[in-house]
């Protein structure tokens, strides 16, 4: 039966103070997995091997000296039955991303709507260009934020912490390019590139049911890693493949 630990954290100031800590003690090969938890101020580890409160008091100070774990851990159980927090419908939850897409989706339309024909590649223009530029502003908005959440899945930014701050404004060069219509077949390649390579760490955070969250608006809204991060990307790889297909 495998031990389940809560503990308290102090010294979190913001999400990415969440997101740096359970990045650095996920890394630790005694740890099995970890979620914090900026709102209740709390972590909950399960071991490989239960470490000490002081070994995981020295790895919170070696990464930062305002971070503190409280002495009264509380033990459990997975099969005993816990209370569980109020949570939010799938739409609550997902809302502001739902927003954003209807938005530029409604916009796009209307363009389309007011030159008197639908043309499919030019409305694939004008919405790759909405969505790299709102998706690069919300990223900019808490842009070390950002970086840091990033690095918790992506496969490069993992490797290199710059990778997340490079990442924002290749964003919003994408979007920039697709509005201007400028080279638009090296456009749609980068763009191809770039989606497919974020995909991968989307994919593999998924597949191994890891919670944690969805850097896709930066820090500013909360959204768990899921199906709806993969469609995100999806749609962007699937409406580049074709927009380089037509211009070839």
């Amino acid at each position: 039966m495998t031990n389940q630990h809560l503990y308290r954290i102090n010294g979190m100031t913001c999400k990415s103070c969440a997101a740096k800590i359970q990045e650095t003690l996920q890394a630790i090969e005694s740890i099995n997995t970890i979620s914090v938890d900026k709102p209740t101020d709390s972590a909950t580890i399960t071991f490989n091997r239960e470490l000490s409160l002081n070994d995981l008091q020295e790895l919170l100070t070696d990464l930062d000296p305002k971070y503190s774990i409280s002495s009264n851990a509380i033990s459990q159980q997975f099969d005993e039955e816990k209370p569980k927090a109020p949570t939010k419908s799938w739409f609550a939850t997902y809302q502001p991303i739902l927003l954003i897409f209807g938005y530029i989706l409604g916009v796009t339309l209307v363009i389309q709507i007011n030159q008197g024909q639908f043309e499919l590649i030019e409305w694939m223009r004008h919405f790759m260009a909405g969505f790299f530029l709102v998706f690069s502003f919300f990223k900019m908005m808490d842009l070390k934020g950002f970086a840091k959440s990033y690095m918790m899945y992506d496969i490069i930014a993992r490797q290199w912490s710059g990778w997340g701050y490079l990442y924002a404004f290749i964003e919003l060069g994408l979007g920039i390019a697709f509005l201007i219509g400028s080279n638009l077949l090296i456009t749609n390649m980068i763009a191809l590139i770039i989606m497919s390579i974020s995909i991968i760490g989307v994919l593999q955070s998924v597949l191994n049911k890891r919670t944690i969250q969805c850097a896709c608006l930066g820090a500013v809204f909360d959204l768990p890693m899921s199906t709806v991060t993969i469609i995100e990307d999806g749609l962007m790889i699937v409406m580049s493949a074709m927009m380089i297909f037509y211009y070839l």
